[in-house]
């Protein structure tokens, strides 16, 4: 089946109003990425060489995200709402290429999965003209069913048309359709718009196809594959549904989770064998962590790069551009931010590193901050391998620390410092004594002359 061609025509890419948000429906997010984004990468996982996004109308943003996931997708307009078949024959253009297999799916199913698409290819390949995903869910009332017919897929009856022995069926309508490439546009253009809405309906290619004494079959597949998304509700059993999944792999692959239910991942998330994470972390996009890493409780990570046996949290924040070296350590209440701590390197508690290298073995004491920004223009500090840098100092970029260098406690360093220096920058401290007792003195006096 390798060598079949594949198109995926994806449709759905419309208005979500039920969403209530001016954000098209598809584009948002589970797992920190756009439904359409799960769904092109499922297509294409399926073997899909080519695709067509079906958008209505003044959909730029859609299509721009199309393009982002899949390059070489496609975009049809479809003018007018006329059900989907009409949808499907917006990519006509693609159509008549002559693929294998067509494949139809919709951009607000985030959760069909590449090896589900793969069965319908199969079932092509394997005779029929057309191949329709059915569910069986615990409740079919107001489903499609499907009907079968030794083996054969004879018919989809809509809930309200059906008999009361169709309705006992639990076989339901998924909407995921393949079709053979060779006969798809002869199927289509039969498609009438004799019904209540005048709409062209994709199911009716399934009687078509019998009547033309072609094969229609069914594919059962797990419920969640077929789990649309219409409202902010439906958006976030989807992202319970995905979690879940997310989750049962990283498990699988030899991660440590001892409260898997509270770690949010995103779908891009990269975890080796060996890594361990505490309850109540969270992953933003972009993140990889390596081996042996351990990611402490409530911390929160985006677009950073853990490198192996490192030490996170808890209640670290790492931002975009973080680059964790091996075995260094990133304490509580610390933020990274577009820096690098080599192998080694150690923020342990209490600072803000931006715009940096921090060399292998340093050490950044409690309190320090990078100063990077100076309300204008960001500017990068260089801290050697080896160094110290005191609690509570302020680094004011652009500055170099070389290696082995000492930052005293409290400094503000705003000069290079060379290698193997100790740098100060701070006040004299100065002692007068006595002065606390005659101030208290005063303050007594003062008191009883007020009374």
């Amino acid at each position: 089946m390798t060598e079949r061609t594949c198109l995926a025509v994806v449709l759905g890419a419309g208005e979500g109003t039920r969403m209530r948000s001016s954000l098209p429906k598809v584009l948002h997010p589970i797992g920190n990425e756009p439904l359409l984004a799960h769904v092109l990468r499922a297509v294409a996982g399926a073997g899909a060489s080519d695709c067509v996004v079906v958008v209505g109308p003044d959909h730029d943003a859609v299509a721009k995200e199309a393009g982002r996931i899949f390059p070489k997708a496609s975009i049809a307009r479809q003018m007018e709402r006329l059900g989907t078949a009409h949808a499907v024959l917006a990519a006509r253009s693609a159509l008549e290429r002559g693929f294998d297999d067509i494949l139809v799916v919709f951009a607000d199913t985030p959760l069909v999965r590449a090896q589900t698409l793969q069965r319908l290819r199969a079932a092509i390949a394997e005779g029929a003209a057309v191949a329709v995903a059915g569910f069986t869910p615990a409740d079919p009332t107001g489903y499609g069913r499907l009907i079968t017919e030794n083996g054969r897929l004879v018919a989809i009856r809509e809930h309200n048309d059906a008999s009361e022995a169709e309705r006992a069926i639990g076989l339901c309508n998924g909407g995921l359709m393949a079709l053979d490439g060779r006969k798809a546009l002869a199927l289509l253009d039969r498609i009438g718009n004799a019904n209540a809405k005048k709409e062209f309906y994709l199911t009716d290619a399934v009687a078509l196809a019998n009547e033309a004494g072609l094969r229609a079959v069914a594919v059962e597949v797990e419920e969640d594959d077929v789990r649309g998304v219409n409202t902010k509700t439906q958006l976030a059993e989807t992202e319970a549904v995905l979690q879940r999944r997310l989750r049962q792999a990283a498990l699988d692959a030899g991660v440590t989770m001892t409260a898997p239910e509270t770690v949010y991942l995103s779908a891009d998330t990269k975890l080796a064998s060996g890594v361990t994470i505490e309850p109540y972390v969270v992953f933003g996009p972009g993140v990889t962590v390596e081996a042996k890493a351990v990611i402490h409780s409530f911390s929160y990570l985006t677009e950073a790069h853990i490198g192996e046996g490192a030490l996170i949290g808890p209640f670290a924040r790492l931002r975009p551009g973080a680059r964790i070296g091996k075995g260094a350590k990133i304490g509580n209440f610390v933020e990274v931010k577009q820096a690098v701590l080599e192998d080694g390197a150690k923020a342990n508690h209490l600072a803000y590193i931006g715009d940096a290298r921090v060399g292998e073995g340093a050490n950044i004491g409690a309190g320090t901050i990078f100063c990077n920004y100076d309300g204008s223009a960001k500017h990068r500090t260089d801290i050697g391998k080896g160094a110290f840098v005191g609690s509570n100092s302020a680094l004011v970029a652009p500055v170099n620390i070389g290696d082995g260098a000492y930052i005293g406690s409290g400094s503000v360093i705003t000069e290079n410092v060379p290698a193997d220096s100790l740098a100060l920058g701070r006040v004299r401290q100065v002692v007068k004594e006595g002065w606390a007792s005659r101030l208290r003195s005063l303050k007594a006096a003062g008191k009883n002359e007020a009374g």
